[in-house]
């Protein structure tokens, strides 16, 4: 019995994990992110997959891309900037930014 309802329970979370990574995909979608960026290749801007290990480890890569996503930027991946993004919220520039930096 407690091995079943371990299992339940193993599912529900992987389910709820699923469903949150499409959330904020969709969301991704929602705010235009993905006219210039793409998970795994690169399109105007970098894959999020090579975001998310050029900032591997660093403890305030999280605060940074937030900061570039809501302002935007330039000369990290480049010669083409990226640009303020003022239909985003700061919640949601942080939900994007823990997403992209799942990626891998």
């Amino acid at each position: 019995m407690k091995r079943t309802l371990m299992m339940v329970g193993m599912l529900a979370v992987s389910a709820f994990a699923s469903q949150a990574a499409m959330a904020n995909a969709d969301l991704a979608k929602a705010k235009n992110c993905m006219a210039c960026h793409a998970v795994a290749s690169k399109l105007v801007g970098p894959a999020y997959k090579d975001v998310a290990a050029k900032y591997a480890g660093q403890k305030d890569a999280e605060a940074k891309l937030v900061a570039k996503v809501m302002k935007g930027g330039s000369g990290t991946w480049g010669a083409i900037p990226m640009p303020a993004n003022p239909q985003v919220t700061e919640a949601e520039a942080k939900t994007l930014v823990k997403w992209v930096l799942a990626q891998k």
